[in-house]
């Protein structure tokens, strides 16, 4: 099983929890607390709020996705309390190669799509799987909020910061940057947003290994707000949570410096840096009741405004999309239980 975290119905509110992490300076997000939430204008998972179902739910996989995920877990563990609810970290590629489809969990959260080398894994070993949109998130470039010489970066400047011969000092991204060696943080090669980012932003020519590379996001969140010249890259979300301890660059991908935002993201105008997000359940995991209904509760707060975007910061489905995800899931849980 993956270094996880219980989730713990009798903690505090999402809300208070981020409240009291602003208050403090801390650099913290949704799910990453014990708490409690809110299930906003969704189902109850079971229909009737009984809490009659009961068993495990493992999931591993994408940082991006975690505080979505789990806010979602969270919610649906306060309403059936004999649910047993494990999520980790592990980064979308590690998720599937440790855990996923060597059969070890129920749920693998992902920033990109499952890769060809992931489905064989898989197939070698019997697991079988769908594919469920989560919400569209704005990839997002933070640098420490002290730098006010920086607002901006084009890709191509961008990828001078984080291709495999990457520069070393600002002043070679833009002249009137200042002199000073660029401390970097970013995803861990195991991630998904770190494939995103090189397919995006550097293509062919690779990533630097000069780095402190983590699985951890909020990690990358502390590094960036505790150096002046250091930069970072993680899901919108982590920047949402800490807007005073850092700052988000414009990117101008040839069309003018655009700014990370759910408008941004949904629109498409944050190109090339707006993705969707990803879960995939397992077949047969999907067999088991209490999964299932989880499955099912996890599609209809996809749409959920307060929680998607209000709580963690991403986009949340369209109704259509959803429509489509959940008319998926009902088809794989009539075969995975036929």
């Amino acid at each position: 099983m993956a270094p996880s975290q219980n989730l713990d119905a009798e903690g505090i509110t999402r809300r208070q929890s981020l409240a009291a992490l602003a208050g403090a300076g801390a650099l913290g997000l949704a799910g990453c607390t014990q708490s409690t939430g809110n299930g906003g204008d969704g189902g109850d998972g079971s229909g009737d709020g009984s809490g009659s179902l009961s068993g495990s739910i493992n999931i591993a996989g994408s940082s991006t996705v975690f505080p979505l995920m789990s806010a979602i877990l969270e919610d649906f563990a306060e309403q059936h309390p004999d649910v047993d609810p494990d999520i980790s970290q592990t980064g979308s590629g590690g998720g599937f190669s440790n855990y996923f489809c060597v059969g070890e969990t129920d749920f693998n959260n992902a920033s990109r799509p499952i890769q060809p080398e992931e489905e064989e894994l898989c197939g070698e070993n019997d697991v079988e799987y769908i594919e469920l949109v989560a919400a569209t998130d704005a990839l997002t470039i933070v640098v420490n909020p002290e730098a006010d010489w920086i607002d901006s970066l084009t890709i191509e400047e961008l990828a001078s910061i984080w291709r495999s011969d990457a520069v070393e000092t600002w002043d070679e991204v833009r002249d009137d940057f200042p002199n000073e060696e660029i401390e970097r943080f970013g995803a861990a090669d195991t991630s998904g947003t770190y494939d995103y980012f090189i397919e995006n932003v550097m293509g062919d020519e690779g990533h630097t290994d000069d780095y402190s590379a983590t699985e951890k996001d909020n990690a990358i969140a502390e590094g960036v707000a505790g150096s002046e010249y250091a930069i970072g890259y993680f899901g919108f979300a982590y920047y949402f949570q800490n807007p005073d301890q850092l700052k988000a660059l414009e990117i101008d991908s040839g069309d003018g410096p655009v700014e990370p935002n759910l408008e941004t993201a949904a629109s498409g105008e944050y190109s090339p840096l707006s993705r969707s997000l990803f879960t995939y359940p397992s077949m047969e995991s999907l067999g088991e009741e209490h999964i299932a209904e989880f499955a099912r509760y996890f599609v209809e707060q996809t749409t959920n405004e307060d929680l998607v975007a209000g709580d963690v910061g991403y986009v949340p489905a369209t109704e259509e999309t959803q429509e489509e995800q959940m008319q998926k899931l009902e088809d794989a849980i009539e075969e995975a239980q036929g």
